[in-house]
């Protein structure tokens, strides 16, 4: 890119002044926040539909008769319709509310415990967060079944040669994530489920790094189970949401009991309750799925095609800048990625890096980013990671492209 003054069609100043925290200082230095890949910033929409819950309608939701509770369980349910039509789920009732992706993974391998068998074949790839890896080994551990990973290559892409070389009659479940959280590969999830169907095979995949980017289409997809985080799409933390196929959902078993996802109550037997609710035991986090529907609007308002354009001409900025620098290292060259780039330069930890831009002001994540298979294969203890969203700035990347440079002439006197 020529310039720092590409032009996207919404406006970068005014979307800015929709998050408040974007006008703090750090160390004295302007915030430059490129940690997105962790959590996304909150618009002062979102945050307004938090406060208007507590200041005007808090109440528990589904068993009263009063007013305030019908108004917050008829906001509740609105939000569920509004994720429903956001990601092409065919019924609200395939809408499940989670604490999070983590949460909604172990849902489905918790219901997995009871129907794999000693000697079925699960898949993992080698690009996931430890989130979509540690839940399968404990599954394998309980049911004997043997948990097999597609291999990724230097480019950070996944072997899918390998893939289909690992496609048996055994294989029973795939997880793979939709986008890599530490180098933003974008996987080929279509041709993933495709191969897999053909086989018997269910997949969940996990959409939480791809939401922020990407209007994924559930139907259009094919795919049995797609988990998400609100957080990673400007809503609140510990709120997330499950879409599974219906056939699947009733087959799984609850993954925890207690109120609402009842029928019938004895001390003999307990019928359960349709869904969602035989998935949604207890009082769950009512304002967060609110504002999550509320974060959806605003990021539906301004455009998914508009974002990923400007975030893409962000990506393309960022990385033409930083490849200019001498011993620098962007690990995940895939042509298909999103606005992540992960980087280490020579002779520096990236500890050491993270700390001195944060002096600087720079909010960047270091470390293994709960993905220590990846750096295992790079034989490299963690990677810098910038990760942009539609709220930052080229100006942003060249304050953070000159504090890159900064602390490499600092860290190099040592």
């Amino acid at each position: 890119m020529a310039s720092a003054t590409a032009t996207t069609t919404f406006n970068i100043e005014k979307i800015r002044k929709d998050f408040p925290i974007l006008d703090r200082k750090i160390n004295g230095y302007p915030l430059v926040y490129f940690d997105n890949a962790a959590t996304s910033q909150t618009p002062k929409q979102v945050i307004d539909a938090i406060v208007d819950y507590y200041s005007n309608y808090n109440a528990n939701i589904h068993r009263g008769v009063h007013s305030l509770s019908q108004e917050a369980t008829d906001a509740y349910e609105q939000a569920r319709i509004k994720i429903q039509k956001h990601f092409n789920i065919p019924n609200a009732y395939q809408t499940l509310f989670t604490a999070g992706t983590t949460h909604g993974i172990n849902m489905v391998a918790s219901g997995y415990a009871s129907i794999l068998k000693e000697g079925d074949e699960v898949l993992v790839s080698a690009l996931e967060h430890h989130s979509n890896i540690v839940p399968w080994q404990m599954l394998c551990e309980k049911t004997g079944a043997k948990l097999k990973v597609i291999p990724m290559l230097e480019t950070g892409t996944l072997d899918m040669e390998a893939f289909d070389t690992l496609l048996s009659d055994k294989l029973k479940v795939v997880f793979v994530n939709h986008v890599s959280n530490a180098l933003g590969t974008i996987n080929p999830i279509a041709e993933i489920i495709t191969k897999a169907h053909q086989k018997g095979a269910v997949v969940l995949v996990d959409g939480a790094q791809a939401a922020p980017h990407i209007k994924a289409d559930v139907q259009a997809l094919d795919v049995d189970f797609y988990v998400v985080s609100a957080h990673k799409i400007c809503g609140p933390t510990g709120v997330g949401v499950l879409y599974g196929k219906e056939d699947l959902l009733k087959l799984l078993p609850p993954y925890q009991g207690g109120g609402e996802m009842i029928d019938q109550v004895t001390f003999e037997k307990t019928t359960y309750a349709g869904l969602p609710h035989k998935f949604e035991a207890g009082t769950p986090n009512i304002c967060g799925g609110i504002a999550f529907g509320a974060a959806l609007d605003y990021m539906n308002e301004i455009g998914f095609d508009a974002i990923a354009k400007y975030e893409h001409q962000l990506l393309e900025y960022a990385t033409s800048k930083l490849q200019e620098i001498e011993g620098l290292r962007i690990y995940g060259e895939s042509k298909d990625k999103t606005a992540v780039v992960s980087f280490n330069i020579n002779g520096i930890h990236p500890y050491d890096m993270g700390t001195i831009l944060d002096k600087l002001g720079i909010a960047v994540r270091t470390g293994h980013h709960c993905a220590q298979p990846i750096m295992d294969f790079y034989k490299i203890p963690g990677t810098v990671r910038a990760s942009f969203s539609f709220y930052n700035t080229f100006e942003e990347i060249d304050t953070f492209v000159a504090a890159v440079i900064r602390a490499k002439e600092m860290l190099s006197l040592f």
